[in-house]
C-alpha cells in the first residue's frame, strides 16, 4: 500500500481568529508526501491556499521549501550520488539507512536520527530488512562555492517513483 500521512492545517478566520483549514489524508506521489511547500522566504502565511497541493516538479523549489515525507523500500537498489542547491534537514522516523558521501565514507542511520545536507554529493543505500521513513524539510540555497568554483547540482531522476 502507498505512504499515506494525515496532514492538519491551520490559518485564519476573518476575524483573525484560528481555524482549521484542513484535516486529511496525503497519499504518496512521485517524490513521497508532499505535505508542504513555500514559494519564497520568508513564507506567506496569508490566505487559505492549500500549499501541500502544488507540483513541486523535482526535489527541490527554486526560492521556496518542500516538507516532503518518503519511504523507501527495504533492500532497495543504492541510489545515485546527486545533490542539490538546497539545504535539507532530515529526521528518520522509522528503519534504517546508510548515507555515503562521495569520499565514500559511510553513516549509518536509525530511527530518530537527524540529518543536516549542506549541497554536499551524496547517496543513500537502504539495506535495512523493514522501510525506511525520512521527514523532510528542503530550502532553496546558494551553490557551494569551494576555493572559487561553484558546485553544480546533480539531480538524477532515480529516486521518482512510478
Amino acid at each position: 500500500m502507498a505512504l499515506q500521512v494525515r496532514r492538519v492545517v491551520t490559518g485564519h478566520d476573518r476575524d483573525g481568529r484560528a481555524i482549521f483549514l484542513s484535516d486529511d489524508v496525503v497519499e504518496e506521489g512521485k517524490m513521497g508526501c508532499i505535505m508542504w511547500t513555500t514559494s519564497s522566504s520568508p513564507a506567506n502565511n496569508n490566505g487559505t491556499k492549500d500549499e501541500g497541493n502544488c507540483d513541486v516538479g523535482g526535489i527541490t523549489l527554486l526560492g521556496g521549501t518542500v516538507f516532503r515525507i518518503m519511504e523507501m523500500d527495504p533492500h532497495q537498489p543504492a541510489g545515485l550520488m546527486h545533490r542539490t542547491n538546497s539545504v535539507d534537514y532530515g529526521l528518520v522516523l522509522e528503519g534504517e539507512v546508510d548515507l555515503e558521501l562521495d569520499d565514500k565514507k559511510t553513516v549509518h542511520l536509525k530511527a530518530g536520527d537527524v540529518i543536516i545536507q549542506r549541497g554536499t554529493i551524496h547517496a543513500w543505500h537502504f539495506n535495512s530488512a523493514h522501510p525506511t521513513r525520512i521527514a523532510w524539510i528542503l530550502i532553496d540555497a546558494k551553490p557551494v562555492t569551494v576555493g572559487g568554483k561553484m558546485l553544480d547540482p546533480v539531480i538524477p531522476n532515480q529516486y521518482e517513483k512510478a
